[in-house]
C-alpha cells in the first residue's frame, strides 16, 4: 500500500502513466477494480450465463442477431452540431481504420463484435495498436482500474472517481499470463447500457431476464422428455396385490423396451395380470402450451428491445399485430428506441480512439441501410413540408434567415419581418408610376 499512500492526493491535474499503473499492481494492490464478467448466476445450467443462452436458447440467439443485423449496417462520418443537431456528414482520411479495423474485417464485422460483446459481457472493449489496426480485446479478461483524487483508498465511493487505466490478462485473473496496462484514451469502452451498481461498467440485457431463459430451456426439456416417453402424458400403472415385485420389475422393463421413445409412439398397449394405466399430469393443450412459452419470447425481446413481430415469435404473428400500421410502428420502435440509442454511444465510444478533425465528432451514417429506408422517405417528405413553410413565410415579408431558424428550431419566436409586403419583395422590371411616361407620349 506505500505506493498507493504516495499517490493519495495528487495535484488535479496529475495523471497516471502505464508505469505507475504497472507499480500499482505489482505493489499488491486490493482497491476496487471493475472486471468486466460473463460469469453465471447459478450452476442450474449452461444458461445461466449470457454467453450460454447465446449458444443454448433460440430465442436469445434470435434476439441478438436481430440486433447485430441492423446495428452493424452503420457506417461512420463525422460532423459537426448546429442547434443541437449533427449537420452535414463528411469524411477524412482518419476513419480508414473503422472501415478496415483488422485485415480482412469491415465496419460492419466491428459493430457485430462490438454488439455481441454488449449482448453477452455489457461492455466492449477495442484497442488502437496502430495507425491502420485495431484490436478486439475479450470483455471478461479486462478489468477496470479507479483513481480518486480525495480517496485514494476507496477511490470507487469517492464523488471524484475517474478511469485511471485498463488491465487486460489473457486467460482471465487467474491466468499466469501477463497482465497489459492501458491508459484511457488507449481503449474505447462501449457500455451502452449502464450496470446500477458499478461505475462505469456496463450491463448486458440478458441479465434481467436469465430466469426467463432458464424458464425456456425447461419447457424445451419438457418437449423432449414427452417425446422421450412415448409422447404421451405420464403414466402410472397399478396391479394387483398379488403381483409380485419381481413380476412388477419384468413388466416395467418390457413395457419400456415396448414403448419408451418417440420412436414407440402411439403403438397399442397390451396389459395384463391385472394391470391397470392411469394418465396423470397434463397434455400440451391442457398446459397451453405455445401461450406459455410465447409469453416467455416477448418478454425476452422486450428486454432486447426488439418488438416480436420482427423476430418471427408467435406472439408477433397474431392479430393485429401484423397491420400495417402496428408493423411500421414496431419498426419504428426498433430503430428510434434501440438501433439510434446503440449508434450514438459507440460512436462516442469509439472517438476516444479516433483523431477527429477540430470542432467535429464521430457519428453514424444509416443512409445505406434497407431497414430505415421507410425512415428516409417520412425524413424526405418532412423535409418537403418544412421548405414549402419556409417558401410560404418569405413570401409574407419574414427574412429568409429567420424563416430558416423558426423551422429547424420549431420556434416562431425566431421570425424577423422586413416589414414589406408580397408584392413590395419583388423588383421592379416596368415604367414607373410618376407620369412621365405618360407625359412623353402625349408629347
Amino acid at each position: 500500500m506505500a505506493w498507493w499512500s504516495r499517490k493519495r492526493r495528487p495535484e488535479p491535474e496529475e495523471r497516471l502513466s502505464v508505469s505507475d499503473l504497472a507499480e500499482l499492481f505489482g505493489s499488491g494492490f486490493d482497491g476496487p477494480l471493475f472486471r468486466t464478467t460473463m460469469s453465471s448466476l447459478s450452476d442450474e445450467s449452461v444458461a445461466t450465463t449470457a454467453a450460454g443462452a447465446f449458444l443454448s436458447n433460440g430465442p436469445v440467439f434470435s434476439l441478438v442477431l436481430a440486433r447485430l443485423q441492423v446495428f452493424s449496417q452503420a457506417r461512420f462520418q463525422w460532423t459537426r452540431f448546429q442547434a443541437g443537431r449533427p449537420s452535414d456528414l463528411f469524411g477524412s482520411p482518419e476513419l480508414g481504420v473503422l472501415e478496415r479495423p483488422w485485415q480482412g474485417g469491415t465496419t460492419s464485422d466491428l459493430l457485430a463484435r462490438m454488439e455481441l460483446d454488449v449482448s453477452l459481457a455489457g461492455n466492449s472493449y477495442i484497442r488502437r495498436t496502430s495507425r491502420t489496426r485495431l484490436n478486439w480485446l475479450r470483455p471478461d479478461w479486462m478489468t477496470i482500474i479507479l483513481r480518486s483524487n480525495e480517496d485514494a483508498d476507496h477511490p470507487g465511493d469517492a464523488a471524484d472517481v475517474e478511469i485511471a487505466g485498463f488491465a487486460y490478462k489473457p486467460g482471465g485473473a487467474s491466468s499466469k499470463q501477463r497482465m497489459q496496462i492501458f491508459l484511457p484514451n488507449e481503449i474505447a469502452h462501449y457500455a451502452p447500457i449502464p450496470d446500477p451498481d458499478r461505475h462505469f461498467l456496463g450491463m448486458s440485457w440478458i441479465t434481467p431476464v436469465i430466469r426467463d431463459v432458464q424458464g425456456d430451456n425447461l419447457q424445451n426439456e419438457y418437449k423432449r422428455a414427452f417425446l422421450r416417453n412415448s409422447s404421451t402424458p405420464n403414466m402410472a400403472i397399478k396391479f394387483d396385490p398379488k403381483i409380485t415385485t419381481k413380476q412388477i420389475r419384468e413388466f416395467k422393463d418390457l413395457m419400456e423396451s415396448e414403448h419408451r421413445g418417440a420412436l414407440n409412439a402411439w403403438k397399442t398397449l397390451y396389459l395384463g395380470g391385472g394391470a391397470d394405466p392411469m394418465v396423470i399430469g397434463k397434455d400440451f393443450r391442457e398446459l397451453d402450451f405455445a401461450v406459455t412459452q410465447g409469453k416467455g419470447e416477448s418478454r425476452l425481446a422486450s428486454a432486447a428491445g426488439v418488438p416480436p413481430s420482427w423476430v418471427g415469435f408467435s406472439e408477433g404473428l397474431q392479430g393485429s399485430s401484423l397491420n400495417s400500421g402496428n408493423f411500421t410502428a414496431a419498426r419504428r420502435r426498433f430503430s428510434d428506441g434501440t438501433l439510434h440509442h446503440l449508434w450514438a454511444n459507440v460512436s462516442a465510444s469509439l472517438e476516444t480512439i479516433i483523431r477527429s478533425p477540430e470542432g467535429a465528432q464521430l457519428w453514424y451514417d444509416t443512409r445505406g441501410i434497407p431497414f430505415l429506408k421507410e425512415d428516409s422517405e417520412a425524413a424526405a417528405a418532412v423535409q418537403s413540408k418544412e421548405a414549402s413553410t419556409i417558401v410560404a413565410l418569405v413570401r409574407d415579408g419574414f427574412t429568409a434567415e429567420s424563416a430558416v431558424a423558426a423551422v429547424r428550431n420549431h420556434d416562431w419566436n425566431l421570425l424577423k419581418h422586413t416589414d414589406l409586403l408580397s408584392v413590395q419583395l419583388q423588383p421592379r422590371t416596368g415604367p414607373t408610376d410618376d407620369g412621365a411616361g405618360d407625359n412623353d407620349d402625349n408629347s
